[in-house]
């Protein structure tokens, strides 16, 4: 049975098990900041999770040769994750820096589909095995051995996840501190910063340092407008979220409990959104064919980026 989202969320470990996730999405994005950073707002990121869905759908149903851009954009703007124009430009963007190309061997030029780069799919694919490893600290599952040793996991197990994520409204629209980050470029890579930089800690504690102590710093770590990314903070600190040690901006940053718990109660629902689906996945017989960019790479970290 697929663990809940409030027993996630009412689990001793899950503090320690997202600090080690959030770890892994900062080597992620030191090790490629271009594609981390296109993934790195709510939107880019549902709008990576629809593209990849409609492909790994149409692999599994053995059609192949990539999607339509309209596919995609219908999708999309069904759910209200964004505008027309706006995923028209996200997928641009995607074909510009070699994340998704144009299939060669379409037999239509008029329409030409697209298809995921070998970099994205083992993104993809790095993102879910993260994912199921953190699934499997809280109850030493076998999820991830699973995964890995399934031929066609992926096709058969993304797609449910990504309709799991753009059912749920809390995912859609997340509130309090996490809106103010998560529709900013690379604000989930902030979030991420903030929780990988705390310690063990005492769960009741009401300030926990953080590693971050540079507004400036940050912002040109991240390739953010210092002035644009020091309003965002403000607005964090107006909610009791986070604040300093010292003199604002050039002293140790705090995050709140309440930060803390937030921060946790929507990885907890995330993670429940996939381990249901992969529940739902592995009760059924996986689809024989995965993408070759794809077979049985190991999971390398998160660079869809986790913007939720």
């Amino acid at each position: 049975m697929a663990l809940t989202a409030d027993g996630i969320t009412g689990h001793p470990g899950l503090h320690s098990a997202i600090r080690q996730q959030c770890r892994i999405m900062q080597q992620t994005y030191d090790g490629n900041p271009r594609l981390a950073s296109v993934f790195g707002s709510q939107h880019r990121w549902l709008m990576g999770q629809v593209a990849l869905a409609l492909y790994f759908r149409s692999c599994s149903s053995g059609k192949g040769g990539g999607i339509n851009s309209a596919q995609v954009l219908d999708l999309v703007s069904r759910h209200g994750v964004a505008s027309r124009n706006t995923a028209d430009a996200f997928l641009k963007e995607m074909l510009k820096y070699g994340f998704a190309r144009y299939v060669p061997t379409a037999a239509d030029k008029r329409t030409r589909p697209i298809e995921p780069t070998e970099i994205s799919v083992d993104a993809i694919h790095g993102w879910i095995g993260m994912h199921l490893a953190t699934l499997d600290r809280l109850d030493h599952g076998g999820r991830l051995e699973t995964y890995l040793g399934t031929p066609g996991a992926l096709v058969a197990l993304h797609p449910g996840v990504a309709e799991g994520l753009l059912s749920s409204a809390s995912v859609r629209r997340p509130e309090r501190t996490f809106s103010l980050f998560t529709w900013l470029n690379n604000g989930g890579v902030i979030m991420d910063w903030l929780i990988a930089g705390i310690e063990e800690t005492n769960a009741e504690a009401e300030r926990v340092p953080t590693s971050i102590a540079s507004i400036a710093a940050m912002a040109q770590r991240l390739n953010l407008s210092r002035t644009h990314l020091s309003r965002k903070l403000r607005d964090a600190e107006a909610l009791g979220s986070i604040g300093w040690q010292g003199k604002r901006g050039e002293s140790v940053m705090w995050v709140s409990s309440g930060f803390r718990r937030e921060y946790a109660a929507a990885q907890a629902v995330k993670l429940a959104i996939i381990d249901s689906a992969f529940a739902a996945c592995f009760r059924q017989a996986p689809v024989e064919a995965l993408p070759a960019a794809a077979m049985q790479r190991p999971p390398r970290g998160a660079t869809l980026y986790d913007a939720a």
